[in-house]
């Protein structure tokens, strides 16, 4: 077959010249938009008071919620009758959130030192935190049962308690380097932010802290809770989440949404707090928008009925939480909180429903794009990547095993996270662009 030929009308120095303007655009593209780290994200946050942690929270939490379900929903057709689960659901996931509990029942937890612990005096909240990372010390240590992610979450930065949360941040940061060092997945949260300068300061607060301790630079990151109006949108109509970010000199991991203090700030009745609101959906989507590709995750907030009480009443609490957890998921917000051992059951439930009945589905699609299979959906690059995020993320918090999804999929794990972060581990069509490592240390998914 005869080859066509092929004219150009352009000069060469035209492709390089464009190449030359663009060149700082490319440079900032790759170091505000990084894409996500590849790293595992927990399906949520547990929040302990600084006076209550205690070495045997994430057991005794473990135990409470399995001690729920015996009581409240001792086997899987009653468990699934209350949250509406399909029948092909209701054995899996059953089996798996009473598996889950008795293993990992916590993934995030964090020491609390703010709303939850209140104003103490100075040497009882020192003692707390010194208390603290001594705990979590120990814990990691005899290797028990601990969470993946654990840390504090001091004061805020405002004036009346600014000096009152850096003291308990640095004797925590330095009980735990006296006790052996930093643990994996340490995180670090700020509550109630409004200027972005407040995100500076505590950057340039944790980088001090690196200096004492000899520890690498960016080796500290933080969450920032979105709790006020200013946090999301600025008196001159801007969105200070984004400048948030920035601000934040590479060193944020996370946006965490407060649905109550959110939602108070705005005027909503009491009544009607919660992360299910139109203006708790608005601060939502801000912060969605702001974070994408930047490598920083959104977490929805959490509900405050607690499944306590009565078997109805607490029935009653498990469908609220079950349906608000499977709403954020949809909505691409993977992790939330919880506020009690009771509302475990039904995250796990929730979680595990979610990725169990789209898994064949989804692995199905992501081999029919390796192999250009036609099929009824037309996927494009970016649907592939989330195809492998979406089988990863089950496999993180155990709703799937590696060997299912490798049968459905045809594809390994390493290939699952070549798809699901291309920017970081190579592209998903075989290039490679390697991209830098947020600043924070998190568990991986190995």
């Amino acid at each position: 077959m005869e080859r066509t030929r092929v004219a150009t009308s352009l000069a060469g120095a035209v492709s390089e010249e464009i190449g030359a303007f663009l060149a700082p655009v490319d440079a900032a593209l790759a170091r505000h938009y990084p894409g996500d780290p590849g790293t595992r994200q927990p399906v949520h946050t547990v929040y302990v008071p600084g006076d209550v942690f205690a070495a045997d929270t994430v057991r005794s939490w473990g135990e409470q919620a399995l001690a729920a379900l015996d009581q409240h929903a001792p086997d899987a057709a009653s468990f699934a009758a209350v949250l509406g689960l399909a029948d092909d659901l209701a054995g899996p996931v059953y089996e798996r959130v009473r598996a889950k509990l008795a293993r990992e029942p916590i993934e995030d937890l964090r020491v609390d030192f703010e709303d939850g612990y209140g104003s103490r005096p100075d040497a009882e909240e020192d003692e707390h935190a010194a208390r603290a990372a001594q705990l979590i010390a120990e814990a990691r240590a005899e290797g028990g049962i601990t969470a993946p992610y654990v840390g504090i979450r001091m004061k805020c930065m405002e004036a009346s308690v600014r000096r009152r949360g850096i003291r308990t941040l640095d004797v925590f940061l330095t009980g735990l380097m006296a006790a052996g060092g930093l643990p994996d997945g340490l995180v670090l949260t700020l509550p109630k932010v409004t200027y972005p300068e407040q995100v500076t300061a505590m950057a340039r607060l944790l980088g001090e802290s690196e200096q004492a301790h000899g520890l690498a630079p960016g080796r500290l990151g933080f969450e920032i809770q979105i709790e006020t109006s200013q946090a999301v949108l600025a008196a001159d109509g801007t969105a200070t989440v984004a400048r948030m970010i920035r601000a934040a000199e590479g060193r944020v991991t996370g946006l965490h949404y407060g649905t109550f203090d959110y939602s108070a700030c705005l005027g909503v009745s009491a009544a009607y707090q919660a992360s299910d609101h139109p203006a708790a959906d608005h601060a939502k989507a801000i912060m969605q928008v702001a974070a994408a590709g930047t490598g920083v995750r959104v977490s929805d907030g959490s509900t405050n009925v607690l499944p306590i009480g009565p078997r109805e009443r607490v029935h009653d609490a498990w469908r609220l939480h079950h349906r608000l957890t499977r709403r954020a998921l949809a909505r691409a917000y993977y992790q939330g909180w919880d506020m009690h051992p009771g509302h475990l059951p039904t995250r796990y439930a929730a979680v595990f429903a979610f990725y169990r009945e789209g898994y064949e589905q989804a692995a199905a699609r992501l081999a029919r794009y390796v192999r250009r299979v036609d099929g009824d959906v037309l996927d494009e690059p970016a649907t592939a990547q989330a195809l492998g995020g979406y089988l990863l993320r089950g496999l993180d918090c155990g709703a799937l095993d590696d060997a299912e999804v490798t049968e459905a999929s045809g594809l390994s794990r390493a290939e699952l996270e070549r798809f699901a972060a291309p920017r970081r581990a190579g592209a998903a069509d075989g290039g490679a662009a390697d991209r830098p490592t947020t600043a924070a240390v998190r568990p991986s998914r190995a």
